[in-house]
């Protein structure tokens, strides 16, 4: 049985665990030929520092040289030091934008001359973190750092265009990863019980948010760029309702 996305090359880089793994393990099981990348990198995933130009220039010539195109490029790597306002180092600060939108420029100006080769895609994940603000984590940095990822996608989507590149992004809510485990949803988080709020019900899943990306990197999503897709329950359509 053919799959959605076989013949296509695609790049996804933070693939050592989390999000990343299981996005390799679909698109290969959609037929892709899946080339990862991650700072932890083992036997069988390559380095890669998303916030180093050369690392990411090393990545993308080795996977063009070994299989000729890039197809789909998954922005999915990032890293995120949490602070209020008051607290926030600026060390924090740059460590936070460098890794999740210094990350994004870094790997699509990379990847676009072969991307403009293959008409390809550029899938990016972004955060409703992006959209709106929050009482409840204080996020001073990822904020900024993810809506910078929504509008630097909407210009890649504008000046992808003539050359048949389209670029989206993904903004998921909240969900449940081993990272946001320990931190976000920890017992004494605020947000421990923010599945409360959400209209679906439940917290999203890994899962949730690969469909999404599935969709954007396949031929289904021809005439879709530009797009901020949300996969977050409902959450970011609604006021807070009162405690039950």
């Amino acid at each position: 049985m053919s799959g959605r996305l076989d013949g296509k090359v695609a790049l996804i880089s933070g693939t050592a665990r989390g999000q990343g793994a299981a996005a390799m393990r679909r698109f290969a099981a959609e037929g892709a030929t899946v080339i990862g990348g991650d700072v932890l990198a083992d036997g069988e995933t390559p380095y890669l520092d998303v916030t180093d130009e050369a690392s990411v220039a090393t990545w993308i010539a080795g996977a063009v040289a070994e299989h000729g195109r890039i197809d789909v490029l998954y922005n999915n790597a990032g890293a995120v030091r949490f602070g209020p306002i008051e607290q926030q180092s600026l060390e924090d600060w740059r460590f936070t934008m460098a890794a999740e939108l210094d990350s994004v420029f870094i790997v699509s100006k990379q990847a676009w001359p072969h991307l403009r080769e293959s008409r390809g895609t550029i899938i990016n994940i972004g955060s409703t973190a992006g959209m709106t603000g929050s009482m409840t984590n204080q996020r001073v940095a990822h904020s900024a750092s993810k809506g910078g990822v929504i509008s630097v996608t909407r210009q890649l989507a504008a000046e992808g265009a003539p050359h048949g590149i389209r670029a989206n992004c993904i903004s998921p809510g909240m969900i449940a990863t081993p990272g946001a485990q320990e931190n976000l949803l920890a017992p004494e988080h605020p947000m421990r019980t923010i599945a409360g709020a959400i209209p679906l019900g439940r917290l999203g899943t890994a899962d949730d948010v690969i469909n999404a990306a599935v969709f954007l990197a396949s031929d289904e999503a021809a005439y879709i760029t530009g797009a901020n897709l949300v996969v977050d329950g409902g959450w970011s359509m609604v006021l807070p309702g009162v405690a039950a």
